[in-house]
């Protein structure tokens, strides 16, 4: 125990920091630090180096942007060829932010690959930038500039870009010795010295703002921190003195002399979550020192220059040859590691150490912690310090020794031991060399599995992700299918293969993988410039509503109608359609229609409802009259002056003609000529006949009285004599011309019989009409019409000279037993003598 806590360094009483070794940095540079644009992302990230060319005194020599993994090695590396650089910074999603002197913002990826460029704004473009800020927030990565005019402008999300002017420093005449972005209540503002003033800058105003319990000989400001959470502010002072305390400049933490009067050339916080010990890390030339809520402080010797990369709970220390992290001791491993500790893990530790060697001290040291009844803790203490270390052998004695302690407890939960052990395999995995992601336990929870599976794919390492996956056993849609699409996205851009070659080798390794979308492979592969390949990975997309709109994006509008129509879906169809009526000339157009039979049939059916004329043309070409005789007709009635009407008919009637269809011209000429007897009665009689059909047109005319008129389109029109004689009994019976139908009852044999007569006269309510009727009805309906006008009497003699026992049954079902009493028992003695026979 001595032993490992030999690098462990005070700072107060209960706190502890320590410095270890991430790796040893093989990137072979031959300048200091000083001498490089450096920009390291958080959270493990890679470094990006923009190295200075003073010392290359080889003419036009460029200077060289260069990225590396944090253990060095080289991921990617191209020469600086744009403006003159000012700022290097990292977004959260690790694209590498360039920001030039004339504001122009160039993006890059891990590899060095350009990606975009934006602009701060056209004040920015005309005074210059002096300084440049990167810093992440809850709404993203932003920037913030310093221009030559000495005004601040910002942007708090590059990804959505509004830029916004912060007010006017009253004063200022040179830029400030410090200033930092804050994020307090959402709201983004520049906290900015000058001199021993503080100026805060909002959207609005620009106002002075004092730190509580500042010396009054602190001097002025040279440097200012915010923490990496945003809760947290530093101040270094000319006298030496870092003044600590809340970004908000409410509350003050602690307040410590350093002794150093010159300025730090880095000051960054040093604090791990839900700790009590806030501490500041400085940084000279060849000096390092924590100092915090204590009286004395800890001091490094740097041999080299170096670099600070602040981390949600530590401070990793960049050099030429070695790549350091400093952070607090957690409390956890203060318990099992201090020296004499007595605490439940401590103890536990010592119990599995003994009971390796065989030795009784291990059940002494297990009955101490079990008759404290603190053997949850222990193994939980265990658990938890296991996470904080980086050291394998370490990390496997502390799991040991929970896993020792488990075997003594009945109902311990195994899901935490278990999760931490998935957790560090996966820290050890990603902390390897090769890999160079050095996240602590605490950073690998706040940026969750799925973020580091997005940082692995960003680096090409799909393997690892997979395995990663795989040994998680994460869903298939949120692992590896998800990886495998991004790896072949990647493929589809290496051109030292053929297209057939690469897609055969995507759908080898993809299949068909729940998640994964070949249309947004081949949608790479096109934005590539490959669009053979492109078509050849859609025809392993199952879901033609994937294929057909990059089809129509790519100009194979034929290949996409034909996917469309394969697919069944009508919505797609027209979708193709409309967009190759767009695309090509009006004949072409056709023409391809014509090849694609369900296109034409949903096209036509289109152009019935929207495009009348352009049906015509189509029936033209294709010289179908029958439908062109269809169109006219149905074009005809949708004009409002009879003349056009007729035309149109007219024009029906010769298409019909073509077509042969003697049946259809013959209706339409008949149409024809009943319009225009119609018009000519409508003028005539100054009543609507219009749009009537004949047998309407029939009926109002014997309605208003006009018999011979009725007669005569009877007889012109060749109305069947069954169809004429209902339609008229009807009309007079509705008009009430008794007298009339009568009349017409005798001025020839009825085609239809009497009883049609009876029927219409009982259903106007007419039974005295009625029983005129009733004995010319033949004798095997005189039943049913004596029933109908209520003469039963009638009705019964019919019935029983009929011999018919149905019609006396319904003639007796008609009786009643006060009034028909007579006529009930001659039916009833009918039918006894009916049954005799």
């Amino acid at each position: 125990m001595d032993c490992y806590t030999a690098n462990w360094n005070p700072l107060g009483e209960e706190t502890f920091y320590r410095k270890l070794e991430l790796y040893s940095m093989e990137w072979g540079l031959r300048e200091d630090l000083r001498d490089c644009v450096v920009a390291a992302a958080p959270y493990g990230g890679p470094i990006a180096l923009l190295r200075n060319s003073r010392r290359d005194k080889t003419p036009g020599a460029r200077p060289l942007l260069e990225i590396y993994s944090a253990s060095g090695l080289l991921l990617a590396s191209v020469p600086w060829k744009s403006g003159r650089l000012v700022h290097l910074g990292w977004t959260a999603g690790e694209d590498l932010l360039c920001i030039q002197e004339d504001g122009t913002v160039l993006v890059y990826n891990l590899f060095c690959e350009f990606k975009r460029h934006f602009s701060m704004g056209n004040e920015v473009l005309q005074n210059h930038v002096l300084e440049a800020q990167v810093f992440h927030t809850e709404f993203g990565t932003g920037v913030a500039i310093l221009t030559g005019a000495l005004r601040f402008s910002l942007a708090t999300n590059i990804d959505d870009l509004k830029l916004r002017r912060l007010p006017e420093v009253p004063g200022l005449q040179k830029p400030p010795p410090c200033w930092a972005v804050l994020s307090q209540d959402r709201v983004t503002v520049v906290l900015l010295a000058v001199g021993q003033e503080l100026f805060l800058l909002d959207n609005t105003s620009c106002s002075v703002v004092t730190p509580p319990g500042l010396s009054p000989s602190a001097g002025p400001f040279l440097h200012v921190a915010v923490s990496f959470t945003h809760r947290h502010l530093a101040l270094f002072c000319d006298s030496g003195t870092v003044w600590m305390g809340t970004a908000s400049l409410k509350e003050k933490f602690c307040e410590f002399n350093t002794g150093v009067r010159s300025p730090p050339k880095q000051m960054v916080w040093c604090t791990r979550p839900r700790s009590r010990q806030r501490a500041v890390v400085l940084a000279w030339e060849r000096q390092l020192m924590v100092v915090g809520n204590s009286s004395e402080c800890i001091r490094f010797v740097l041999d080299e220059d170096s670099h600070l990369v602040p981390e949600l709970d530590g401070v990793r220390i960049l050099s030429r040859s070695s790549h350091e992290f400093l952070h607090e001791i957690p409390e956890a491993s203060q318990e099992i590691f201090r020296i004499a500790s007595m605490a439940p893990g401590a103890l536990l530790l010592e119990a599995q150490k003994e009971y390796e060697k065989e030795s009784q001290k291990a059940d002494e040291y297990l009955r101490e912690i079990r008759e404290q009844q603190l053997l949850p803790e222990a193994v939980g203490q265990c658990i938890e310090a296991a996470g904080y270390e980086h050291e394998p052998e370490t990390q496997k004695s502390l799991l040991r020794a929970a896993s020792f302690g488990k075997c003594f407890l009945d109902k311990f939960p195994p899901e935490g031991f278990v999760r931490m052990c998935q957790d560090l395999r996966v820290l050890n995995a990603i902390r390897d060399y090769q890999i160079g992601i050095p996240l602590t336990f605490t950073q690998y929870k706040q940026l969750t599995i799925e973020v580091l599976l997005d940082r692995l794919v960003l680096r090409r390492l799909y393997p690892l992700a997979i395995r990663i996956c795989e040994f998680l056993r994460l869903p298939e849609i949120q692992g590896v299918s998800r990886i495998l699409a991004h790896w072949a996205c990647y493929k589809v851009q290496q051109k030292d293969k053929s297209d057939e070659e690469v897609a055969q080798a995507i759908n080898q390794k993809l299949g068909d993988t729940a998640g994964i979308s070949y249309s947004d492979i081949a949608t790479r592969a096109y934005d590539c410039g490959r669009t053979e390949l492109a078509i050849k990975l859609l025809e392993y997309e199952p879901r033609s509503g994937e294929q057909v709109p990059l089809l129509l994006k790519m100009k194979r509008s034929k290949l996409a109608l034909g996917k469309a129509i394969e697919s069944g879906d009508t919505d797609l169809v027209y979708t193709v359609v409309l967009h190759l009526k767009n695309e090509l000339n009006r004949g072409t157009f056709f023409m391809t229609l014509q090849n694609q039979p369900v296109a034409l049939s949903l096209y036509r059916q289109f152009c019935r409802h929207q495009e009348r004329e352009t049906l015509k043309d189509l029936y033209n070409q294709d010289d179908n009259h029958q439908e062109l005789g269809n169109l006219h007709v149905q074009g005809g009635y949708c004009q409002q002056r009879i003349e056009g009407r007729v035309a149109a008919l007219q024009n029906a009637l010769d298409e019909f003609y073509k077509a042969k269809n003697d049946f259809a011209a013959k209706a339409t000429e008949e149409q024809i000529k009943l319009l225009r007897l119609q018009r000519h009665l409508q003028e005539e009689l100054d009543k609507p006949y219009l749009d009537l059909s004949l047998h309407d047109t029939v009926a109002t005319l014997i309605l208003d009285g006009h018999h011979k008129r009725a007669e005569q389109l009877y007889r012109d029109f060749r109305i069947p004599d069954k169809r004429y004689w209902w339609l008229k009994i009807n009309a007079l019976a509705t008009r009430g011309d008794w007298e009339e139908m009568e009349k017409f009852s005798k001025s020839k044999k009825s085609p239809i019989g009497y009883l049609p007569f009876v029927e219409v006269a009982v259903k106007h309510h007419n039974r005295y009409e009625a029983k005129k009727y009733a004995p010319r009805v033949p004798p095997e309906q005189r039943v049913k019409a004596f029933v109908l006008v209520g003469d039963l009497e009638q009705a019964a003699e019919a019935a029983i000279e009929r011999k018919n026992e149905a019609e006396m049954s319904l003639v007796l079902a008609r009786c009643s037993a006060g009034t028909d009493g007579a006529v009930a028992e001659k039916l009833n003695r009918a039918r006894a003598q009916l049954l005799k026979k």
